[in-house]
């Protein structure tokens, strides 16, 4: 019964780990080789790279876009991966 609820657990924290870092539908994941303090900075750096992949992206400000027509809101996720901290980037659709 032990073996059952551990793989559970191990199931379920998988799932809650992949839905806090934007694994899900319409969302838009970015990791950067640096890290961005300064807001302005990292929001360049967001517009630079979309425009790169061929999207039209506009900042609206309060951690608004607009990708390719459609809004997204900002979300900013730092984690530990293998001892380096890394910081993700997520864009998810804001529901009309």
């Amino acid at each position: 019964m032990g073996i059952i609820w551990g793989t559970l657990a191990g199931i379920g924290a998988l799932l809650l780990f992949n839905w806090l870092m934007g694994y899900r539908k319409g969302h838009i994941q970015i990791d950067f080789e640096e890290r961005y303090f300064k807001e302005k900075e990292y929001i360049a750096a967001i517009e630079t790279e979309l425009e790169g992949k061929g999207k039209q992206v506009k900042y609206m400000g309060n951690r608004k876009f607009i990708v390719d027509g459609l809004p997204y809101l900002f979300i900013e996720r730092n984690v530990s991966m293998g001892g380096v901290p890394l910081q993700r980037t997520i864009l998810k659709p804001v529901k009309k």
